[in-house]
């Protein structure tokens, strides 16, 4: 037969009343040598709680000076028949007496039946989801974007497609090496997909158990070990010098509508920095005096102020003085291989590295077919870079925090690189001022 009895967990017999503390009120129940501390959830001042063992042996409640006495004593009262209904039902059922876990996984069900109906890892996902696309990115204080919300969900899509097709039970507690190692191999071989992208898929089920055992939720902490990793590899983007823009910029038109105007977008994108998104919301408005004043709607959401090619105000003309309207980014990717498919500077191969089968593959592509709405953004980077614009000029419109990671995003061969070299040997006599590239 179990006895019950409560006490306060802190009684903090020693400190002045005027100075007490909420302390938590546990449950201890004992049999057969056993004894089981179960919190009650509940909370009170010492100076509110008796022990009177006049009013019975185990008298333990809240005095009449806690304004919620009635109800705060009724909790205590239940709890103690659930306990008493609980053990005996146990006993009476498999005719012996319980462990400790078994009898505190009993009350934990039975006093909260939710607990039963507790997250698997597929149906927090999707609650995290939801959650994301109404709440504020604590780092940045943006709200989320629509294409981290769109990563979230391709990431959750990867999953039940990788838990079908190799018939893989995944959850909380099932989540560790063995998984990551079948999974990015799920990734490499049956999908085919760079390291990058296996890194980014990686990254949102590293960051939805941090939040899940930020929340108590998780319990595992296998995500945590060093060979659980985000891999990622530099990319082979290319971009366009100025001799290629120049021959994109004086390819005819007049006869393609379409391409004009996806070329005009281009052009714009590749001489301002801006990103294909912001370049879409741009407005007449947003030029003064021959520069356009926009803001870094991703990245830092500080003004950025951008000077004017007169190539660019011809261009607006052909638009009764403004932009060219946008198309969506679908289009407009498709629409660019077309463009630059046109112009045969623009045909010559290029070397790049793809992942097949798990393996670095060597291979030459016409440079026209990797350009993207994104080479703007990079070219405009990349160009200013050579013509000796200081970096934290440049990083002032790309947004990038770090010059390390703005060396990295531009794009220039062995060969531009001493071109550089050279051009500051030429204008520089005293060599302590050369620049490290």
């Amino acid at each position: 037969m179990a006895k019950f009895n409560f006490n306060l967990r802190n009684p903090q017999s020693t400190v002045k009343e005027s100075k007490q503390v909420k302390t938590p009120v546990n449950f201890l129940i004992r049999w057969d040598n056993k004894k089981l501390v179960f919190p009650t959830g509940l909370t009170i001042l010492p100076k509110d709680w008796e022990t009177d063992k006049t009013k019975g042996k185990k008298y333990q409640r809240a005095k009449t000076t806690l304004k919620e006495h009635p109800e705060f004593n009724s909790s205590l009262i239940r709890l103690e028949g659930i306990a008493d209904k609980t053990f005996n039902r146990f006993v009476n059922d498999s005719n012996r007496q319980p462990t400790i876990k078994e009898y505190k996984d009993l009350l934990l069900k039975t006093i909260n039946p939710k607990a039963n109906n507790k997250l698997d890892f597929f149906s927090y996902f999707d609650k995290f989801i939801k959650e994301s696309e109404f709440k504020t990115n604590i780092k940045t204080d943006k709200p989320y974007s629509t294409a981290t919300i769109s990563i979230y969900k391709t990431a959750l899509k990867h999953l039940k497609e990788y838990a079908k097709i190799k018939h893989k039970r995944i959850d909380f507690d099932t989540i560790d090496l063995d998984f990551y190692y079948s999974y990015f191999e799920y990734l490499t071989k049956d999908k085919k997909f760079s390291q990058n992208n296996k890194g980014k898929l990686i990254k949102v089920i590293k960051t939805v158990l941090n939040e899940a055992t930020e929340r108590g939720i998780n319990k595992n902490l296998s995500f945590r070990s060093k060979r659980f990793k985000v891999v990622s590899e530099d990319v082979e983007n290319v971009y366009l010098d100025d001799s290629e823009l120049l021959d994109l910029y004086n390819l005819d038109l007049r006869e393609n509508n379409r391409l004009e105007r996806v070329r005009d977008l281009f052009y714009i994108g590749c001489n301002t920095g801006l990103r294909f998104s912001d370049l879409s919301k741009v407005k007449i408005e947003n030029i003064i005096d021959k520069h356009l004043y926009v803001k870094d709607s991703k990245k830092t959401g500080i003004p950025v102020v951008i000077p004017l090619k007169n190539e660019i105000f011809e261009i607006l003309k052909r638009y009764d003085g403004r932009f060219p309207p946008s198309i969506s980014n679908q289009k407009m990717n498709e629409y660019i291989k077309e463009l630059c498919g046109m112009v045969e500077s623009l045909k010559k191969k290029v070397e790049v590295i793809k992942i097949k089968n798990g393996l670095k593959v060597y291979e030459k592509v016409e440079k026209f077919k990797l350009i993207s709405t994104h080479t703007a953004r990079r070219s405009f980077a990349t160009n200013c870079y050579k013509k000796n614009v200081p970096s934290i000029v440049i990083m002032g419109v790309t947004g990038h925090k770090t010059e390390s990671s703005f060396l990295k995003y531009i794009k220039i061969t062995s060969k531009e690189k001493a071109d550089i070299l050279q051009m500051y040997l030429n204008q520089n006599e005293n060599p302590t001022n050369l620049k490290v590239i």
